[in-house]
Parts: C-alpha cells; sequence; structure tokens
C-alpha cells in the first residue's frame, strides 16, 4: 500500500544524541539506542472516522523520535501497518451503507492527506493487513503445529498458557494484574466469556468465516485475521525483531501490544522489541476522545477551519507525548499567535545558509528532545529565543524546522 510524501528535512551540523524514551515494560526511562539501524513498529489505524487529534498525538510523537534518531545519524526502519478489516470497521459500513472496502480506501486517503499536511514523515513500509492475509494464515498454522494454538469451534486462538516462556510472560510488557486484563479485553474487543477457551484471556488468532463478513480461503478454512497476530506478521517480515521500538497508543498496551508481543517471540523465538513506548490519551470536552462516544476532533476539520496545519502541529508538540491532555479551542488560539510571532522573528534571519557548526538553540533544542522526547520543553526554548530580541540565524529556523518539524 502506498504511503505519503516525504517532507524535506534539513540536514543539521553535527550529529544529536540518542534519545532516551519511557518503556513501558520496564516502567523506566531507557536509551533508544539502534543496533545498526532503528527499527521502528508503529500500530496504525483502523479506517473510519480518521484522522482525530489522538491519531495525530501518536503519530508526531513517533514522528519526533525518527527525526531524532536521523539527527543523531542513525539510518531508520519504519514500519506502519492498517487494519482495513476489523469488526469496528465493519460495523461501520454496515451503518452508513457503504462497502467497507471503500470505507477503508477512503478513510486511509484522508489519513494520508492529513499525515503529509502535518509534515509527519512517512513510514517506509505502510502495510495494510489485506495485503497480508496468507502470511497471516501461514503464521498462525505454525503456531497451530507448535502447540501455542488450539481452535475452538473452527476459530484459533492463542494458548497464553503453552506459549509462555523465558521469552514472553503474561504481563511482562503490560505490567497489569488479571483483573485488569480481563476488563481490558472485555472493553477492547476481546471475548473472555467465549466458552471453550483455556483461559478467558486467550486472544483470537483466526476467525472463522460468518455471514455477511469478508472472509479469504486459507488453509485453516475461510476467514480473517484476529487482530493482534497482524502486527506480530508484518514486524516479523519488514523488520526482523527484535524491534528498537514498537510503539501506539496507551490504549494498545493491553490487550494489542501484550499480545503482539507474545506472537512474535512465539513465531521467532526471540523478543519482539527492546522497548514498548506508548502515548498519553486525548480528551475533549471532560472524556477521552473516542469514535464510540463521537467526541472527535478531526485533522481534517482543523485544517479547513485553520488553514495552516503548522498550528495544529503545535498544539500536539506543545504537550509532552506520554501524557494526557484535553483539546480546547484556547489550545489552538495560542498556537496559531506562537506560529504568528515565530514567523515574524524567522524574517529577520541572519547567516550562512549551511553553517559549519549547530547554534546554541539547536543545541538547546536537541538536549531537551533527546530526555524522553520533549517537545514541549523545546518550544519553550524557541519562545525563549524569539524573546530575547536577537534575530535568528539560519542554523536556527533549520533546527526548528528539522526537529519540531515546523518550517518558518
Amino acid at each position: 500500500m502506498k504511503s505519503w510524501n516525504q517532507p524535506e528535512v534539513p540536514r543539521l551540523p553535527g550529529a544529536g544524541e540518542v534519545p532516551r524514551v519511557w518503556n513501558t515494560a520496564s516502567g523506566s526511562l531507557v536509551d533508544a539506542t539502534p543496533d545498526g539501524t532503528a527499527r521502528l513498529y508503529v500500530c496504525g489505524i483502523t479506517p473510519y472516522d480518521t484522522t482525530h487529534l489522538g491519531h495525530a498525538a501518536t503519530y508526531l510523537a513517533f514522528d519526533t523520535l525518527v527525526r531524532l534518531w536521523r539527527d543523531a545519524g542513525f539510518t531508520v526502519e519504519y514500519v506502519q501497518n492498517s487494519t482495513d478489516v476489523d469488526d469496528p470497521l465493519l460495523q461501520r459500513a454496515r451503518e452508513t451503507g457503504v462497502d467497507w472496502r471503500e470505507l477503508a480506501a477512503e478513510q486511509t486517503e484522508l489519513f494520508r492527506r492529513d499525515m503529509e499536511a502535518l509534515r509527519v514523515i512517512p513510514p517506509d513500509h505502510y502495510v495494510a493487513v489485506t495485503e497480508r492475509i496468507a502470511q497471516v494464515a501461514d503464521a498462525v498454522e505454525r503456531l497451530l503445529e507448535s502447540g501455542a494454538a488450539y481452535v475452538v469451534e473452527n476459530d484459533v486462538y492463542f494458548d497464553i498458557a503453552a506459549a509462555s516462556s523465558t521469552l514472553w510472560q503474561l504481563g511482562a510488557e503490560s505490567r497489569y494484574d488479571r483483573e485488569t486484563m480481563l476488563r481490558y479485553s472485555a472493553e477492547r474487543g476481546g471475548d473472555p466469556q467465549r466458552p471453550g477457551k483455556r483461559d478467558p484471556l486467550d486472544p483470537l488468532l483466526w476467525r472463522a468465516e460468518r455471514p455477511g463478513e469478508p472472509s479469504w480461503p486459507s488453509p485453516l478454512g475461510p476467514g480473517r485475521p484476529g487482530w493482534h497476530i497482524e502486527c506480530a506478521v508484518i514486524a516479523e517480515e519488514f523488520l526482523s525483531p527484535p524491534l528498537t521500538v514498537n510503539g501506539g497508543g496507551g490504549d494498545l498496551i493491553f490487550p494489542h501490544h501484550e499480545f503482539s508481543a507474545g506472537h512474535a517471540a512465539a513465531l521467532t523465538g526471540v523478543p519482539l522489541a527492546s522497548a514498548f513506548v506508548h502515548t498519553g490519551m486525548v480528551a475533549y470536552h471532560g472524556e477521552k476522545m473516542s469514535k464510540s462516544l463521537g467526541n472527535l476532533v478531526r485533522v481534517s476539520e482543523l485544517r479547513a477551519d485553520n488553514g495552516d496545519a503548522r498550528a495544529i502541529r503545535l498544539v500536539v508538540l506543545a504537550q509532552h507525548y506520554r501524557s494526557d491532555w484535553e483539546y480546547t479551542e484556547e489550545l489552538l488560539a495560542h498556537a496559531r499567535h506562537r506560529l504568528e510571532v515565530w514567523a515574524h522573528w524567522a524574517t529577520r534571519v541572519t547567516g550562512a545558509e549551511h553553517p559549519d557548526a549547530p547554534t546554541v538553540l539547536t543545541s538547546a533544542m536537541r538536549a531537551a528532545m533527546a530526555d524522553d522526547l520533549h517537545t514541549d520543553t523545546a518550544l519553550e526554548i524557541v519562545d525563549s529565543a524569539v524573546a530575547s530580541g536577537r534575530a535568528p540565524e539560519r542554523g536556527d529556523l533549520d533546527a526548528i524546522d528539522a526537529l519540531l518539524g515546523i518550517r518558518l
């Protein structure tokens, strides 16, 4: 599946630091040090009701990580999936009377346009699950053959107990207790009450064909993939675990990332990732922004109202990536004002077109952002430089562009 166009990113003199990020699995800050190449997998959208600010916050966080890795001199291999067949998408298609494939294609194209407008660096491989049905079926067969999966009425489930090993144990990634896991499983697409399962938490690997639902032929029988297995398979094919970082929104910690890690370990014999990194939740009108509640602030609508996606980017970058926050119109107004002040400051630019050494501002921004991706601090550093009254150097504007994605 095609991605979106790459933004032009200036090359800065010198090199930034290896970024530190919060690893959910260890509950601590860790150096995101690549082993040669930085390998990043970020879970993508289910393409309906896109792109809201929660999506934007997640993909801008990992855009920041990619920019910092590149600035530190590393090659980055970045993969993102699209869950373009799943229960919520099919439900929305039925409700609206639109073919599910048309809905997925329309919303995916809108997502691409939003990401491009926000100057998000695209993944090297943007992979739809419908493009990898055969690979998923093969992986499920391998899990059945190894004893890590079993069949319940033609559906195939992952056997948590059989798959447990020194590489993966239930709870190792999320650090949740069983009661919390059971609650989230029921809330987030699992079926803990289904009879016949060996453990209520065992996740679905392959859903046998149901009347009125899309399905594909396979040695497992006609059907379609479960949710978590798709990311394990795509990560194995395109990135070869262990990944440097596996990322996504905080609502993916369990069950999605927990079981993607378990599937990957059972399939490959190595851990899925060195670090699991998650973004905070975005609220609106006092509630977590979600498709089910309908309290979405869509990037496309903000773009249509505002006309300058840089202000939307600044709204998001003003928040720390793993903090929960609430969107307000005041935040957007502040971002527009900030952008206006910065743009006026940029008209006074001096210095060489291609500076030989990093500016003071560049070094300060690099240090702030390498420390757990603190874009909020980096914005304040730029604010201070603007307020100082001194004219910006060309290297300052390049750094704001390269590290924050804001071209002045």
